[in-house]
């Protein structure tokens, strides 16, 4: 039987922190000896509809992500994130990713304690849901925001934020019946936020 000895010195030692990369800043000390990378406090800015403006209702509550203000909003007590992830393989809708994105953060999941009374004076009047979107920069003017929130049965959406993220990939397949443009396949990731 050979012996494992050989094979330690190829192991990373896990008890050491690496040398680190740009990019990265120190945390505070602490016993586990992990740094973690922080993340840009650059400000976002609300993405405008394919048709213009966005629906009125969500214009004012498009979040900026400035540290001085976000004190100075009202804090929703946040209960749970869901998250989830959408794909568009033919028709280049863009919209049509976004919304199945939505669908699978919320399909797994049941919320009943905003029917039941089980927070005191809660119910589901008092839900709110904030919106995150991963979507590839080139099509984000392209997102029908009434779509999306019409996935949401029930609550109250007080942002609706658009981000950099998701994905633009080949299909492999263009199929013009299917309404194909090209072999492009859209990826969306949303994060939903559900609080009162």
């Amino acid at each position: 039987m050979a012996s494992a000895a050989p094979y330690a010195s190829s192991l990373p030692c896990l008890t050491k922190p690496r040398p680190r990369p740009p990019g990265f800043i120190s945390p505070p000390a602490s016993r586990s000896g992990l740094h973690l990378r922080t993340r840009s406090t650059k400000t976002r800015r609300p993405i405008v509809g394919a048709a213009g403006a966005l629906p009125s209702s969500m214009a004012a509550t498009q979040p900026t992500r400035d540290v001085k203000q976000e004190g100075a909003e009202e804090a929703m007590k946040l209960l749970f994130v869901e998250m989830g992830v959408g794909y568009d393989q033919h028709g280049q809708d863009i919209t049509a990713a976004a919304v199945r994105a939505c669908k699978d953060a919320i399909s797994s999941n049941s919320i009943p304690a905003f029917r039941r009374g089980s927070i005191p004076g809660v119910n589901s009047e008092q839900m709110k849901l904030q919106i995150k979107l991963g979507v590839p920069r080139p099509v984000q003017h392209l997102l029908e925001f009434q779509r999306i929130k019409a996935v949401f049965p029930y609550g109250e959406i007080t942002s609706c934020e658009v981000v950099d993220g998701g994905m633009i990939c080949s299909s492999g397949t263009c199929i013009e019946a299917m309404g194909d443009k090209n072999d492009d396949c859209y990826i969306v990731n949303a994060a939903v936020y559900v609080g009162y």
